[in-house]
């Protein structure tokens, strides 16, 4: 009975990709998205995991990377300013979407550790929505994120290196010179 009820039930996941890459990037390893996409399938059970990412023209051999490894990933417009600095907060596009996929899902996983999600997080632990949210670092993460009735739901990412971090192949692993 236990086995039939989890197996119906939906588990969404909405990562916030810029807090997800600077964050581990900041502990100095680099996030295999694949391996990632699998953790999430085999931890959290998640079924449709949302990558919100700010799109730049050239990239386009990550994004289909990422889709390949199971994202579905939802793209904000980006702005490239004269000092060089590129602008694509995808902050509104993941509330939005958490919204508007809420009729299908029953639980919400949601990987940031941004404070500004803090009125989503909120949301989703009222209306018993919320089944995790994933700290990229627990050492730099919002305040308002801290806050005894989410510590039940927090989650860390700091010992999954070893689980969870980009290692490049060597030539004869995936039959190249």
């Amino acid at each position: 009975m236990l086995k039939k009820k989890l197996k119906n039930k939906k588990i969404y996941a909405f990562i916030d990709s810029q807090n997800l890459n600077l964050a581990i990037r900041d502990q100095g390893w680099i996030l295999d998205f694949e391996k990632f996409h699998r953790y999430l399938k085999e931890k959290y059970l998640v079924s449709k995991a949302f990558l919100f990412i700010g799109y730049i023209e050239g990239n386009n051999n990550l994004y289909i990377a990422l889709q390949e490894a199971g994202f579905t990933c939802i793209f904000k417009p980006t702005l490239k300013y004269k000092d060089g600095m590129t602008k694509g907060n995808c902050d509104a596009e993941l509330v939005l979407w958490t919204m508007v996929e809420y009729p299908n899902y029953n639980k919400a996983v949601i990987v940031t550790g941004d404070g500004d999600f803090y009125c989503l997080v909120d949301h989703l632990l009222e209306k018993n929505k919320l089944e995790a949210v994933i700290i990229p670092n627990r050492l730099k993460f919002s305040a308002l994120l801290k806050f005894k009735i989410f510590r039940p739901y927090l989650r860390y990412m700091n010992d999954l290196e070893n689980k969870l971090a980009y290692k490049k192949k060597r030539p004869h692993e995936d039959e190249t010179l």
